[in-house]
């Protein structure tokens, strides 16, 4: 046992791990490998010599007093080498060096907790609204408005045939062309998708010829037309298979 006094309040501590820590600095040992008779001993000093404890306090300490007796003891028996046990002070030092850690983030948490304590923010204004606009013109200058955007809508010039480029093809495209085409591309491909038949169309006129032609083909069962949207497909109609009536 340490022959030097120790005159520690039991208050001073803030836990009974608090003062096991204190313990281990003061007799410069290793929280991994600590004596625990020597600990014990002077742990239970310490507690003697506390003239008066809060008794909710003073159960967190005697609950450790205990375990550290039940670790001395463990460790007074006798091992076996054929089967190595656990250090019975490895769930202590567990304890103590989680202890630790929050102990040296504590006055990190304290510091960065009082951040915008004198701080004061102001309090929204409220939104100012705009005066109304208030129309004080006669009905007369509405009048006049109105008669001159008709004057001007009439003086409009006719669009010139460019606008219409590509709306209206000048020659017609035979459907029946492009039936015959729709039906070659048959001959290397199993299906066609609709959408890509319209790749290579140079007008309007083209594109609404191959849409007349898709429809012609399906109404006289040339060919079935399966899935929707982007995915629609055509297929030739086999021989002898029973098209569906829409």
């Amino acid at each position: 046992m340490n022959s030097n006094p120790l005159t520690f309040r039991l208050d001073r501590f803030e836990g009974p791990l608090d003062l096991l820590l204190h313990l281990i600095a003061k007799n410069k040992v290793s929280i991994y490998d600590i004596p625990i008779a020597q600990i014990l001993d002077q742990y239970m000093e310490v507690l003697n010599q506390a003239q008066a404890m809060d008794m909710d306090v003073a159960g967190d300490f005697i609950a450790m007093a205990a375990q550290l007796v039940y670790i001395k003891s463990k460790m007074l028996l006798p091992r076996h080498e054929e089967t190595p046990e656990d250090d019975p002070r490895a769930q202590l030092v567990e304890m103590l060096l989680e202890y630790q850690r929050i102990k040296l983030a504590a006055p990190y948490l304290r510091e960065h907790g009082e951040f915008g304590r004198d701080i004061f923010t102001k309090s929204p204004e409220p939104l100012q609204t705009k005066t109304p606009v208030e129309y004080r013109h006669p009905v007369s200058d509405l009048v006049r408005a109105a008669r001159n955007l008709l004057r001007r809508t009439e003086r409009r010039i006719p669009p010139s045939a460019k606008v219409f480029t590509g709306i209206v093809g000048r020659e017609p495209v035979p459907v029946g062309e492009k039936i015959l085409q729709i039906l070659n591309r048959f001959l290397s491909h199993t299906r066609l998708k609709f959408s890509r038949l319209f790749d290579h169309a140079q007008s309007r006129s083209e594109i609404v010829a191959l849409f007349l032609a898709v429809l012609e083909l399906s109404k006289t069962h040339r060919v079935m037309l399966e899935g929707e949207g982007d995915d629609l497909e055509l297929r030739l109609t086999q021989p002898g298979e029973e098209v569906p009536h829409h």
